[in-house]
């Protein structure tokens, strides 16, 4: 049986590229020029899946695919209990935070209005300040939402910071710091360890390896 990675469309893609080629794993194809959703690799084991971030944690709980990368932000949101988490990554780094128009007071009110795409983090993170929100699921330019009077703050990744300043927002509460990790479908690591393990094993010098590069001046 081989083995299915599921990796991330996107910037995750890119960086975790490289990682996967150092372990040994490289697509016949690049999956960023190909619309080809499935890509055989330099190991006749091993085959990798490019799906949406959401999709990922969602194919490695229900085993579509033994591993998965993505990121944690992604992990947070979905929740689920059907995978273990061996190895971040280091790459993708960002932030997920609150943010809000500059220089606005917290809220009096008794309930905040708050637009996400990560309901189901914002809900644990207001719920345990005991605060009382209103989420309003969105799925992109949600630093709008408070230029319309759609909420009151917004909570999304974090990155340079530079698209919050220029519609008028700021940075407020980092509710988690972000980057890629691996996730395993808990039956495959029994049922394919003899595959998994050395490959989380040279993932993760992989990872030592660029970690060293980048400290070296």
């Amino acid at each position: 049986m081989s083995l299915i990675i599921a990796l991330n469309k996107g910037r995750i893609l890119s960086e975790v590229l490289p990682l996967l080629a150092a372990a040994g794993v490289e697509p016949t194809e690049d999956p960023r020029e190909s619309r080809r959703l499935i890509f055989p690799t330099s190991h006749p084991e091993v085959r990798l899946i490019v799906v949406r971030s959401g999709d990922v944690p969602t194919c490695v709980e229900h085993g579509a695919a033994a591993i998965g990368i993505t990121g944690k932000d992604t992990l947070l949101e979905h929740g689920g209990g059907g995978f273990y988490e061996p190895l971040d990554l280091g790459i993708a780094r960002c932030r997920l935070m609150t943010a809000a128009p500059i220089e606005t007071q917290p809220r009096l009110g008794p309930r905040l209005r708050v637009a996400t795409k990560f309901v189901n983090v914002a809900r644990r993170f207001y719920s345990a300040r005991g605060q009382q929100v209103d989420l309003i699921q969105l799925g992109g330019a949600m630093e709008l939402a408070p230029l319309i009077g759609l909420a009151d703050q917004i909570v999304d990744i974090v990155d340079t910071g530079r698209t919050l300043a220029a519609n008028g927002l700021e940075p407020k509460e980092t509710i988690a710091e972000i980057s890629s990790r691996v996730v395993v479908n808990k039956a495959a690591m029994k049922r394919q360890a003899g595959l998994i393990l050395p490959l989380l094993d040279a993932l993760e010098r992989a990872v030592v390896a660029r970690q060293h590069v980048e400290a070296t001046p």
